[in-house]
């Protein structure tokens, strides 16, 4: 079963979707979309491509991550989906206690309490040494380029680090964020577009990285470095807390939703909320609404909120408790879910399935290996702990933990936060289409369901799917569109109960990247509009 691509629709308003046989790359920024490019070109595979990417966009995307930040990826080596989990852990120094010690209620957002272990650099360096083709070292040139002799900030780019700079690092006090400045404002002010910027510490980092094989960021001067510097500013990030990390080989979970398997990786992600939502969804003919329609939107949302419920309720480290994967991924459990959605908005509830700043790309190659990969800080740029004469800016998956004893995702020294982050692909009948991902915190499951609506409900190629008018839900009630929304159709979910707000800022619905392949073997690739990046091919 295949999708008919020669039939998928494309308003005349959106752009036109990328065709490419020999390989594509598809992510935010143009200069790392290049760089993978270049990497296909060179004889490497989509492996290659994807690493020498995400070693680029921590250079020309720094505000969403970073060599300080995790990183989640799937897989298609020809025959298997392989899913790698790189998102790193709690120090063992981080406890319920310590945290309440230093008088906070909840994880805060900044600083050394929100700093858990980074997984990038050990995620590059697994996913190369399992399936990677060209050498690891040459995977980093382009970005070591960049970062000693610099790059042009980009518009997309500019605004967050504005925002980063002087809406939240302003209110930041304390020694662990002296080295802050001296990188993301080193002449006093946030770098404008078209103005060169460059890191010259950080290429030092990736040079080392490159060169031991990610051992010197575990077990080596980066180690140390970082732990020297955590232990004079407060932190409690030690070197033994990095040289016990590892990235973990995961089995992707999916569900089938009109007769394509959606595959996520399992938690600590927020992926099952994306499959929960979808298997709820799958019981409304949806194709026989109007894709801009009251009705398809209130489906939409409604499933999502049900989704959301539970992910927040049961989504924690499934090797410290036990998620009910399975069980809420039943075709039971979803319809016990769907007969709560009604006519008006509710505020969800989770059920009980026991009784009954981010960045994402994408890339392909002439052979079929297709990477669906997606790395981040978390927040813009994370923690804000820059740590001196490294150029790595830490991230902030700490303030993912809670501190309710009795959550699941409760904070424990050495366990996993709940985690963001997911990439996504689909497949038919055992055949891979593609990978797909929509980044930006929680709009990510969110993007994931639309993406997927739009492509196997409405049939919309990628580029038409990705500029499609977007809804985010935050809490309760309250729902998020773009200004591109109908008028109309915002009016009557109002009627139905809905909180509805128009925003102008593109940042709370995310950006995506989708490639699909065709029977044919050729890709067709789109990009996210709202933001710099690109789709290329040859």
């Amino acid at each position: 079963m295949h999708i008919d691509f020669t039939n998928l629709s494309s308003p005349s308003m959106s752009r036109k979707p990328l065709f490419a046989a020999q390989g594509v790359v598809a992510t935010s920024q143009p200069l790392a979309t290049q760089a993978g490019l270049s990497i296909l070109k060179q004889g490497g595979n989509a492996v290659d491509a994807a690493i020498a990417t995400a070693i680029t966009l921590t250079v020309v995307e720094p505000v969403s991550c970073d060599v300080g930040g995790d990183l989640f990826a799937m897989v298609w080596d020809g025959n298997t989906l392989h899913g790698l989990n790189g998102s790193g852990r709690a120090p063992e120094l981080l406890t319920l206690e310590a945290v309440r010690g230093r008088g906070y209620n909840e994880m805060p957002e900044r600083g050394w309490l929100s700093v858990t272990v980074p997984g990038v650099s050990a995620a590059w360096h697994d996913l190369h040494q399992r399936f990677g083709k060209l050498p690891f070292a040459s995977l980093f040139e382009s970005a070591i380029t960049y970062a000693e002799q610099g790059y042009p900030i980009s518009p997309r780019a500019y605004f967050h680090w504005r925002w980063g700079v002087e809406i939240t690092h302003r209110e930041l006090h304390g020694e662990e964020f002296s080295g802050f400045e001296a990188i993301f404002t080193p002449h006093q002010h946030v770098p404008q577009i078209g103005e060169l910027w460059s890191n010259p510490d950080l290429a030092r980092t990736l040079r080392l990285i490159a060169e031991t094989n990610a051992e010197a960021f575990y077990h080596g001067e980066i180690a140390q470095t970082i732990a020297a510097f955590s232990a004079q500013t407060g932190g409690l990030l030690s070197a033994a807390d990095l040289a016990r990390h590892s990235s973990t080989w995961v089995t992707p979970i999916s569900t089938n939703y009109r007769g394509y398997d959606v595959w996520e990786l399992p938690p600590n992600g927020q992926g099952l909320a994306a499959l929960v939502a979808l298997n709820i969804l799958e019981g409304f003919d949806l194709g026989a609404l109007q894709r801009e329609s009251v009705e398809s939107y209130h489906l939409q949302i409604e499933a999502m909120k049900l989704a959301f419920a539970d992910a927040r309720r049961y989504i924690a480290d499934p090797d410290r408790v036990n998620v009910p994967t399975a069980q809420l991924l039943s075709k039971e459990y979803a319809a016990k879910r769907r007969a709560l959605i009604g006519e008006e908005a509710l505020i969800p509830e989770p059920g009980e399935p026991l009784k009954g700043g981010t960045i994402y790309l994408c890339t392909a190659d002439a052979d079929g290996m297709m990477v669906s990969l997606i790395q981040s800080n978390s927040d813009t740029f994370g923690s804000h702990i820059v740590v001196p004469g490294t150029g790595i800016a830490l991230q902030n998956r700490g303030s993912g933990f809670s501190l309710d004893p009795t959550h699941p995702n409760r904070l424990e020294p050495g366990k996993r936060s709940f985690h963001t982050i997911i990439p996504g692909f689909l497949s038919c009948d055992g055949q891979v289409v593609g990978p797909f991902g929509v980044m930006g915190g929680h709009m990510q499951p969110q993007g994931h369901l639309q993406m997927m609506v739009n492509t196997l409900d409405y049939g919309m190629n990628p580029q038409a799917s990705l500029d499609a008018p977007r809804w985010f839900w935050g809490e309760e009630r309250y729902v998020q569109v773009e200004p591109t929304f109908d008028p109309h159709v915002v009016t009557e979910l109002e009627k139905k109960g809905h909180e509805m707000v128009i925003d102008d800022e593109v940042d709370f619905v995310g950006c995506g990247q989708i490639i699909w392949r065709l029977p044919s073997g050729v890709y067709i690739a789109g990009s996210e509009g709202r933001t710099d990046g690109c789709a290329i091919g040859y």
